[in-house]
């Protein structure tokens, strides 16, 4: 198959941890071509959805791990497969392109759908399950954030949109910086900011389970860095070894069905205690880390789960 990877700049990478990274690797192995090219290189053009870039070959070797072409421009309704794997931030820049993607459709699989992926962003779309999510509150108005801490005490406040643990506080319920905090972040962003009750349970890990074609495959455990309320990779927390409890197993019972109807074949759910807290569409990490502590190929049951659905 001829597959296209949408992602950030290649040469970047840690070929140790990257998931992109990972899923080409396997497609590569599997005999499929790769062509790589970077968000700002995706265009409509008269009836066509295009992309400049490189055909790309990948080695397991850091520096060298990405062989490219020459640049060159291709129509992406002649792929097999667009994997739509940049980073957030989940802003106008990123909705647009799955506009232009979403224009493939009944051309080329984009890999997660791009029309859901625009309408379920991670901490929206976990909306949907009150039951499973901890007490939350979606608001731009500070008197409304303000009763939700008067209420459930300690919180955690963050962009709604953001990525990678950025922008993550954790405000006691004696706390005297929420107001401080608002005017920033509003001053700077017209989005709505997201509170949900703190969980103590975080101390203990924020396990990241993965889920492919809505069935889920393993999971592992984020340990905040001493001194850290956030486990996010990105900021220090420590990737551990944890088996899928019974909850965890109820909570992908309950999503797997929609996100496979959806086209949402590789996700990330994140769970502290018991507790649902985000479901990770747009680029979820954490495969290269699973393989290791369970010594499954993930990569290699994504690329089943994609061939089957193109038969």
């Amino acid at each position: 198959m001829k597959i296209a990877f949408q992602m950030d700049p290649i040469g970047a990478v840690d070929i140790n941890a990257d998931s992109t990274f990972r899923i080409a690797e396997e497609a590569q192995a599997r005999g499929h071509e790769l062509f790589y090219y970077l968000p700002d290189h995706l265009a409509y053009q008269e009836g066509r959805i295009t992309a400049r870039g490189q055909d790309l070959r990948v080695q397991r070797v850091q520096g060298a791990h990405a062989e490219l072409g020459e640049m060159r421009e291709v129509d992406l309704g002649e792929f097999d497969v667009v994997w739509l794997r940049q980073d957030p931030p989940f802003d106008m820049h990123y909705i647009t392109l799955t506009h232009l993607l979403g224009r493939l459709r009944g051309q080329t699989l984009v890999v997660n759908d791009p029309f859901w992926v625009r309408n379920y962003p991670e901490k929206l779309l976990v909306l949907d399950f009150p039951d499973l999510t901890p007490p939350t509150t979606i608001a731009r108005d500070l008197d409304t954030l303000k009763a939700f801490r008067d209420k459930h005490g300690d919180m955690i406040l963050k962009p709604l949109y953001g990525n990678g643990g950025a922008g993550v506080f954790k405000l006691l319920s004696s706390d005297n910086n929420l107001t401080s905090l608002h005017e920033l972040f509003t001053g700077f962003s017209r989005e709505p900011l997201i509170a949900q009750k703190y969980l103590p349970d975080v101390s203990k890990g924020d396990k990241r389970v993965i889920l492919v074609d809505g069935e889920p495959v393993g999971a592992i455990n984020r340990v905040p860095a001493k001194g850290e309320t956030r486990s996010n990779m990105h900021v220090g927390g420590r990737p551990e070894k944890v088996e899928l409890s019974d909850r965890d197993r109820e909570i992908c019972a309950r999503i797997g069905p929609l996100l496979r109807e959806k086209g949402q074949v590789f996700v990330g759910i994140d769970v502290i205690g018991n507790w649902l807290t985000e479901i990770n569409v747009t680029s979820p990490t954490g495969i290269q880390e699973l393989e290791r502590f369970d010594g499954i190929n993930v990569a290699e049951k994504i690329w089943e789960a994609i061939e089957a659905k193109l038969g």
